[in-house]
């Protein structure tokens, strides 16, 4: 019944499909151009390119309305920025530049040589000339300018490096351990024996926008120049530095660009390539890539107009379209296949991987016959297969919309876009191309030259002969490709021990795959955003390796207006609470919190702080002398918010971080459990790139599933036996295992960038297992292990050729000095690889285990019958197809 359903409504698709191709049979000249215009109109949306760059870190490597988010606007609302600089209250990065100056060699920093090169060093960025001096731009504390506290220590005096007695992480009062790192400790001191690196931060008045960028971009100019000292390495950094990166870091794969592009024309003409001069199909081949071209113009064009954010993740989708665009030539000679015996013929390939289907298609007719009929029995075969393909893909697309990085979400509007374009294209522009070249076959005429040739026969060749064709069929020879999967490998594959070598084979795989999926890392690491040889990676390299000892210092905001701070009881409360932060591993109970409300109490001059009254009316003077007035939102008599400090220790990896904002958010949300509650939210700059790893397994896991049970109801309807659509479900789910597992092990975390590539997993790895189940269950052979033959023989080559094709076109990534472009090339390699494994090796083995879908094609034919016009029908079109005059009946 599934069979004759789908009959029912291909029907209809197919007579349309065939009034097409017979309209642009007719007349190729008009929907060449009129293709050429949609592309030229549309394509004109690329002078908004610059316009709709959306590069911004935050915006698009972060989660839309991550709680940090959330958190930063209510720190922003209610601890506006003060004229007097913090840099532990800033709510932001803030506007910076920073150095980190290590031993040549590694050895200690902490001599009178290596100080005098710092000295010399700090004078030089201090003397920055760009029309404003440092000076006149740096954030100041007390009208002074924000200093740097190991230079302070020794009065900017080399010599006292060695004389005097620095302690760590507390020097008098100061927290050293951002600038001091790499620090060993004389035996049962806090004195500093040695240290390895020094870093220096330059803040600048946040206000001054304009004037701060052109002194930043001077640092910056100065340190790219830098003779290094000879004591010293220096690594340089400013805050808008990853921004910088990230939006040069498209452009060096624009070179990359091209080099596909050339393999592109150059596999397709190659995969299309005959020895007989007119048969040949080398034009439409090329014709096939600028329909791709064409397409991808449009389509990246109209959304441009619509004003549709350009994301740099989008870059690699012209990769993808190119690389998918030669990779289903060869499984066009299975569709073929197909189509001789079944009306109902499986979608598969992305985009224009519809262009060789169409090619297959058009070789399947008879060669005597004019060109628009021959266009048309073309269209008619081709055109739901196409149709089908085209929206399973989109879909995949599509449904990465729903993941909460607008990086992805770009990513899949534009590419989903794209291929719906190749689709259009593909039925206009590239088949009037299909349309000239008949013409020029139907004159047999030479592919290069246009010069009518003498007709070959038989199967003879020739630089002067062409037009060789089959007497017996009408049609063009069919090219031997598949001998060595009929008479070799399918038999060899059918074999018990074979099976039983397969299956061990696979839960090795399985195993490791899995093993793999629990060591992924989580989240982008920010000095990927930038290109491998970048200052920026450097200076990140340099960062983790000497101040990975102390982690950021979180922000603890009481946002209870009504929280009484005057009460004993509350106050007990709050105590436990703040005690529980620091009771955790990954926070420094050593280094004394830094609490306004615990010097307040300490400050009590003669008046009770149990008093509402007094608490309040001395609360103002105390703010005003201790220096904590940025940390109390005291207006109208009220305390509207107020917030603390709490160090964090060795937030080394990715897991630190992640383990650390969940302890931290989990025990603020425990403090609002407490007898007496204390409602308040921890924050820092840092914890809007940490979100991340609270939505990104649990979302890939969502798109997973979605996409998933979209491509099940979609086989089900498709494949004429549920169970064997359950297989290709299998088959997904276990590609997208072993990429996850295999990812992982080749050092690519679970971030953004590869939650693109892992929605891109779902559509391709449906394609190869949809097809070899679907030539199973429709194969003629009896035997389970003969349908497995029968299946192997029509994909094996064309899986082989068609993952080989498509690798090619992504390969070139593998040479990008980006982190996010490697990362495609990685997961499209094992997308591809474990996808055609699946479909040469596991899946047919697999099949010849299950009898049910050996009997399927049997079950078929007794119920065919009950979709009577299917029969009717069938025998009309066939009469129609052969009975051709000067005027044929196109439908």
């Amino acid at each position: 019944m599934a069979k004759c359903k789908t009959d029912c409504i291909e029907r209809p698709l197919s007579l349309a499909f065939q009034k097409l191709g017979c309209v642009v049979g007719r007349h190729p000249c008009v929907f060449l151009l009129l293709a050429l215009f949609v592309a030229a109109a549309l394509g004109a949306g690329f002078i908004f390119l610059q316009e709709r760059k959306a590069n911004d870190i935050e915006d698009q490597f972060t989660p839309v309305n991550g709680p940090a988010k959330l958190e930063r606007a209510f720190v922003v609302e209610n601890f506006p920025q003060s004229e007097e600089f913090s840099q532990l209250r800033l709510s932001s990065d803030g506007t910076y530049a920073s150095l980190i100056i290590t031993g040549l060699h590694g050895e200690n920093i902490l001599t009178e040589a290596a100080f005098n090169d710092i000295i010399e060093l700090d004078r030089q960025v201090k003397s920055i000339a760009t029309g404003n001096t440092f000076e006149n731009l740096c954030a100041q504390t007390k009208g002074n300018c924000m200093s740097n506290p190991i230079l302070d220590s020794i009065n900017y005096n080399a010599t006292e490096i060695v004389s005097s007695v620095i302690t760590y992480p507390m020097n008098n009062g100061t927290f050293l351990g951002t600038s001091i790192g790499g620090v060993q400790l004389k035996q049962d001191s806090s004195e500093i024996s040695s240290a390895k690196a020094v870093r220096l931060f330059y803040f600048l008045d946040e206000e001054k926008t304009k004037k701060n960028s052109e002194w930043l971009d001077g640092f910056l100019k100065l340190l790219s120049n830098y003779t290094q000292q000879k004591t010293v390495h220096v690594s340089f950094f400013t805050s808008v530095s990853r921004q910088n990166e990230l939006e040069t870091n498209a452009d060096s794969v624009i070179p990359l660009f091209s080099v596909t592009y050339f393999l592109a024309i150059t596999i397709s003409i190659l995969s299309c390539l005959r020895l007989d001069v007119v048969r040949t199909k080398v034009w439409v081949a090329a014709f096939g890539v600028v329909s791709a071209g064409l397409a991808v113009l449009a389509s990246f064009g109209l959304l441009l107009f619509c004003g549709v954010p350009f994301a740099m993740t989008v870059a690699t989708a012209p990769f993808l379209i190119l690389g998918k665009f030669h990779a289903f030539h060869h499984l066009v000679e299975v569709s073929q296949r197909m189509f001789m015996h079944h009306s109902l013929c499986f979608p598969a390939g992305v985009g224009v991987d519809d262009m060789f289907i169409m090619i297959s298609c058009w070789q399947k007719t008879e060669v005597d016959k004019a060109v628009e009929v021959r266009l048309a029995e073309t269209y008619k075969e081709a055109g739901v297969s196409i149709t089908i393909t085209t929206l399973t893909d989109v879909l995949a697309f599509y449904i990465g919309l729903l993941t909460p990085f607008r990086s992805v979400q770009s990513f899949c509007m534009y590419t989903s876009t794209a291929l719906l374009f190749c689709y259009v294209f593909n039925i206009t522009f590239f088949g009037a191309c299909l349309a000239f070249n008949g013409r020029r076959e139907k004159g047999n005429r030479h592919w290069l030259t246009c010069m009518r040739v003498p007709e070959a026969t038989g199967d003879a060749k020739g630089c002067c002969v062409g037009g060789a064709y089959d007497k017996n069929t009408r049609k063009e020879f069919e090219m031997p490709m598949d001998s060595f999967f009929k008479n070799y490998y399918g038999p060899f594959l059918t074999r018990v021990w074979v099976k039983v070598l397969v299956c061990l084979i696979y839960a090795g795989y399985l195993a490791v795959s899995i093993y793999g999926c629990f060591q992924i890392q989580e989240g982008l690491d920010l000095k990927h955003l930038a290109v491998d040889n970048s200052y920026v990676a450097d200076y990140y390299d340099n960062e983790d390796e000497f101040f990975s000892d102390f982690g950021p210092n979180v922000m603890l905001v009481i946002k209870d207006e009504h929280f009484q701070y005057w009460n004993p009881t509350a106050r007990e409360s709050l105590d436990l609470c703040l005690e529980n932060f620091q009771n955790l591993k990954l926070a420094d109970s050593g280094i004394q919190l830094v609490s306004w409300l615990h010097e307040y109490v300490k400050f009590n001059a003669g008046f009770d702080v149990d008093n509402e009254t007094q608490f309040k009316s001395h609360l103002t003077t105390f703010l005003n002398q201790s220096g904590f007035s940025q940390d109390v939102n005291f207006t109208n008599n009220q305390i509207h918010a107020s917030r603390m400090f709490v160090q964090t220790v060795n937030i080394r990896t990715a897991i630190d971080e992640k383990n650390m904002l969940n302890a931290f958010r989990e025990t603020a949300d425990e403090c609002g459990k407490l007898q007496t509650p204390v409602d308040l939210i921890v924050y820092h700059p840092a914890f809007i790139y940490f979100d991340q790893y609270a939505v990104i397994i649990t979302n890939t896991i969502q798109n997973i599933i979605v996409a998933t049970c979209a491509m099940l109801v979609i086989s089900l309807l498709l494949i004429p036996n549920p169970l064997c659509s359950l297989w290709v479900t299998f088959a997904i789910a276990s590609v997208i295992v072993g990429v996850a597992g295999f990812m992982a092990l080749w050092d690519v975390s679970l971030d953004s960038v590869s939650m693109i590539n892992l929605v891109i997993c779902i559509g391709f790895s449906v394609d190869f297992s949809a097809h070899i189940s679907y030539a199973f269950v429709s194969s003629d052979k009896t035997s389970a292990n003969e349908k497995a033959t029968d299946a192997i023989t029509k994909l094996g080559y064309p899986i082989v050729q068609g993952a080989v094709s498509t690798i090619a076109g992504v390969v070139v990534l593998a040479a990008a000095e980006s982190y996010i472009f490697r990362t495609f090339f990685k997961i499209m390699f094992l997308v591809i690889l474990f996808g055609a494994v699946h479909g040469i090796v596991f899946i047919p083995v697999f099949l010849t285990f299950l009898s049910t879908c050996s009997n399927s094609r049997e079950k078929n034919k007794e119920i065919i019958p009950e979709c009577s016009d299917t029969i009717r029908w069938r025998p009309k079109a066939f009469v129609i197809q052969n009975q051709w005059s000067a005027d044929p009946d196109c439908p």
